[in-house]
């Protein structure tokens, strides 16, 4: 039952149902907490289990408990009370309170079940008092002693104490308890076994342990058991399901004589994982944390000196994947006569089913309910259907669920929320479109009415589907006031709006696609005309996203009122693309657009390759880069050496490569030196970006095919002849191995004395014969070589071989100069006399050496050699000019030495 008031828009009702505005957070249970699967320890100082369930709602829910789908009472069944939506159990029992446990909460909007728990007790019953049997056995034998543990429930340990010892037996290679019977099993009995067993049993959860009679073994001694092949008493099963993650323990363990040897494999030949741990002396093999690598046979292999047994067991891995939901559940507040449609997606491994509950009960999919797996349909909502639904997915590892709240709502039309806009400005011309949007359940039918006129749909105007209604071509007599009306069973409701037409804007001077240089300044215009009353906003766009102006250097909007036009300053290669303005009004937005190309040098060139290489030429080639809107019109080759200082123009074939070619023939290269190269492109704005460096090269090798230059010599001691020249530098020597052949001979002979000096770095040669008479003259050349044969001879020059003397023995005197010009001054000297000259005087040689001091006591010095002929020393006085590039008002000054260049000494 329900009621209507059209004067407050409200509507009530007596069940479970949402009726009227939602103006409070009124809802349906929620769970916060869930009871889980648990196992519970049993002993005599924990008389008491506590299982959680906690929900939310508005109102607060109250709860019931199921196990094994029947109901708690909690009032006639005083082992359970409840504590909030807790269960207790009190003074728990193994059997009558072991089970399937599931929450229920519910309050005025409906009831929903929680997830189902079950619940296990641990314990450990005491064993048997009863005497066990006395066994016997041969020394040599082997022997099994069973267990046989009590009733029991959670995870237990076997052991074993022998003789009623404090500590329990301790395994070896001949005795081993497997943890999946408690069995002892001895190989190979000796004497020393003899004595009585007793099998312990302790519960990891309750920590309780008890033992049980005493086995007794007698070893006869009337005879010795003889050796035999292991026999494989402890195996582990042919086949075993293993789940991603979990830890699994095989067990093997082989009765013999000798005792036998327990080793592992896997029987593809895989070495074992590195994780596997192998205890117990060899009988125990655990791989933790399993992977679909670790699956595979295994086996245990067992021997001794009789034989050897084999046991092997797979494992195959076993992807299970939990229960999770992918898509589950949202509440829903639904009109009534509306259709419903939830759906709920579960992924897991084997694939889940899905069943639908409301109100904690099976949903029969019939008449308006319809279900399809995890798809739930309600056609025409009515209020019966409000409450809460459980979506169930479940597979054999177990279930999840997934809670919603469907409310219906009933209501007259209200505009309060979502009233006709106020004013609606549009241009003329255009198109406008009047929301009518009341709230109402069920949906309201929809009128609308300018100033007292029913409007109906004609060619311009049309009333849609959901109440808006659509003006085509606006003209300015379609101005004014528009009132929609809403109705339905509940009540009716209207709401007013204006509408105002104003002239379109217009853009009359438009940007236009230009073509610009980098590092040039260009404008976009942008004008428009618009309605006077509107104010238009000026934006622009490059290549999609608005320009801000407060961060751009390069960007600046420049005009007013109807004109905002766009200045581009130092356009860059980035400045390419689309440029559009936009300008909106109130009512209207208008944009137009021009493309801008900026033309720059041309970028690096790409993928430079060198091939083909020889001694003195490379094959280079390469792919162009972009040419930044101006073709390419020639490459330009260059390279670099450990030699050269930085990047070098190389010769080519052709002498200019065309901007179309995309290889080059690069040639005069010295063998045997390593080249770096690169390709510049050229265009009619500029030379480009280089490319990145080639790959270092190095020519292949070649005769040398430079001659060593300024070849010289004399001085020296008597009976030296002294042979310089320059050094060939090392990017000219062609090859491995350099060095150098000099060759000389008396003036006069043919016959050429020579002699190999295997150093690159020689540039001197001394030739030592004692019978050579001082100052005799000698025809002279040096040679070269390298790995691959002899290269050119110097041209011939005359050397004189060394005088009687050793150096100069008196330096030049009465040295003074004087000022010539603003940049020359004369040097002034009295000769060193014929007598003291001493050495080669032929080669006498003068060096001047001079200091300037500037005023700023910035101080320069240098030297410079005269070679004076001693015919000139017939004079007393020898001069010399210097011109030099400093102003001459400073001080200067000057020594004057005399050198003997056999000797190299020099005397100031």
């Amino acid at each position: 039952n329900f009621t209507t008031s059209t004067s407050t828009g409200s509507v009530s009702s007596s069940g479970l149902l949402f009726i009227g505005f939602r103006n409070n957070t009124r809802h349906g249970p929620v769970f916060t907490q869930e009871p889980s699967d648990s196992i519970f320890p049993l002993s005599a100082d924990d008389n008491q289990v506590f299982i959680n369930c906690k929900a939310k709602g508005n109102p607060p829910p109250h709860y019931r408990w199921k196990v094994d789908g029947r109901e708690i009472d909690t009032k006639s069944d005083l082992n359970y009370s409840l504590i909030e939506g807790n269960l207790l159990i009190n003074n728990p029992h193994v059997i009558n309170h072991g089970g399937v446990y599931q929450c229920i909460a519910t309050n005025t909007f409906g009831t929903i079940v929680s997830r189902e728990a079950k619940v296990q007790f641990a314990f450990l019953q005491n064993f048997s008092r009863k005497s066990r049997n006395t066994v016997s056995v041969r020394e040599g034998q082997a022997v099994v002693l069973l267990c046989g543990p009590p009733p029991h429930y959670g995870e237990i340990k076997y052991s074993w104490v022998f003789n009623g010892q404090s500590s329990f037996l301790q395994q070896d290679a001949r005795r081993f308890i497997s943890q999946r019977t408690g069995n002892l099993y001895i190989a190979k009995v000796e004497a020393s076994d003899a004595g009585n067993y007793t099998c312990a049993v302790r519960n990891i959860m309750t920590n309780a342990t008890v033992f049980s009679s005493p086995t007794p073994v007698v070893v006869r001694r009337d005879a010795v058991m003889g050796e035999y092949e292991p026999k494989i008493e402890v195996q582990f099963s042919d086949t075993l399901h293993i789940s991603k993650g979990s830890s699994v323990k095989l067990e093997c363990f082989a009765l013999g004589n000798p005792v036998p040897s327990i080793s592992w494999r896997r029987a593809d030949g895989n070495p074992l994982p590195g994780k596997i741990k192998i205890n117990h002396s060899s009988g125990v093999l655990e791989i933790p944390y399993f992977r679909p690598e670790d699956a595979g046979v295994y086996e245990c292999v067992a021997e001794n000196s009789r034989g050897r047994n084999v046991a092997r067991g797979q494992l195959i891995f076993h992807n299970v994947e939990h229960l999770h939901w992918a898509q589950t559940l949202k509440d829903a507040e639904m009109a009534i006569g509306a259709n419903l449609q939830w759906e709920c997606k579960a992924v897991g491994k084997p694939r889940p089913t899905y069943r639908w509950l409301k109100n904690g009960e099976l949903l029969s999919a019939e008449g308006r309910n319809h279900v399809e797996g995890g798809t739930l349909t309600i056609s025409r909502i009515s209020l019966l259907d409000a409450g809460m639904y459980q979506c169930v997915s479940e597979n054999e590892h177990g279930a999840i669920y997934a809670s919603a709240e469907l409310k219906v709502v009933a209501s007259p039309p209200d505009f309060t929320r979502r009233p006709v806009k106020k004013s609606t400005v549009i241009q003329r011309g255009g198109e406008v479109v009047l929301e009518c949007r009341p709230h109402a359940s069920p949906r309201a039918t929809i009128s609308w009415f300018r100033g007292g006129e029913l409007l109906k749909d004609t060619k311009r105007q049309t009333i849609m589907e959901d109440g808006t209604l659509r003006i085509t071509n606006i003209s300015k007599s379609d101005g004014g006031r528009f009132t929609c009306v809403a109705r339905n069973r509940f009540g009716a409701s209207s709401s007013t709006g204006m509408l105002v037409v104003k002239e379109p804007t217009k853009i009359i001077v438009t940007p236009l696609s230009l073509d610009a240089t980098v590092g040039q300044s260009l404008v976009l215009p942008c004008e428009v005309s618009s309605d006077s009353s509107l104010s238009p906003i000026f934006k622009w766009f490059f290549n999609g996203k608005a320009i801000d102006f407060s961060r751009q250097e390069h960007f600046e909007m420049i005009g007013g009122g109807f004109a905002g036009d766009l200045m581009v300053r130092n356009i860059q290669l980035k400045h390419s693309g689309k440029y559009v303005c936009m300008v909106q009004t109130e009512v209207d937005t208008v944009s137009a657009a021009a493309d801008l190309i900026v033309r720059g040098p041309p970028g690096a060139p790409e993928d430079l390759v060198v091939t083909d290489i020889t001694e003195a030429t490379v094959q280079l080639s390469w792919s162009s880069g972009p040419d930044n809107h101006s073709p390419v019109t020639m490459y330009m080759v260059q390279a670099r050496t450990p030699f050269s200082i930085g990047w070098q123009t190389v010769r080519t074939v052709p002498d200019s490569v065309p901007g179309q070619m995309m290889h080059a023939t690069v040639k005069d290269l010295n063998p045997w030196v390593d080249y770096e190269f690169r390709v510049v492109a050229i265009n009619s704005v500029g030379v480009g970006e280089p490319s990145m460096p080639s790959k270092q090269i190095r020519t292949k090798a070649a005769v040398p095919k430079v001659a060593p230059v300024n070849v010289s010599g004399g001085g020296g001691a008597r009976g030296e002849l002294v042979i310089m020249w320059e050094p060939i530098p090392e990017e000219q020597q062609s090859g491995e191995d350099f060095g150098y052949v000099v060759a000389f001979r008396p003036l006069g002979s043919n016959t050429w004395i020579q002699t190999v000096l295997a150093s690159p770095d020689a540039s001197r040669y001394i030739y030592r014969n004692d019978s050579m008479a001082p100052l005799s003259h000698f025809e002279v050349k040096v040679g070269v070589y390298n790995s691959l044969g002899e290269g050119r001879f110097s041209h011939v020059v005359k050397v004189v071989s060394a005088g009687e003397g050793e150096h100069p023995s008196e330096a030049p005197s009465r040295v003074w100069g004087r000022s010539v010009s603003a940049s020359e001054i004369e040097v002034f000297w009295e000769a060193v006399p014929p007598g003291r000259q001493c050495g080669n005087t032929l080669t006498l040689k003068y060096c001047m050496c001079w200091l300037f001091q500037s005023p700023k006591k910035f101080n320069t010095q240098g030297c410079l050699r005269t070679a004076i002929k001693k015919i000139i020393n017939k004079k007393k006085k020898k001069s010399v000019n210097i011109i030099h590039h400093y102003p001459l008002q400073q001080t200067l000054s000057w020594d004057l030495a005399v050198e003997n260049l056999d000797k190299k000494n020099i005397l100031s």
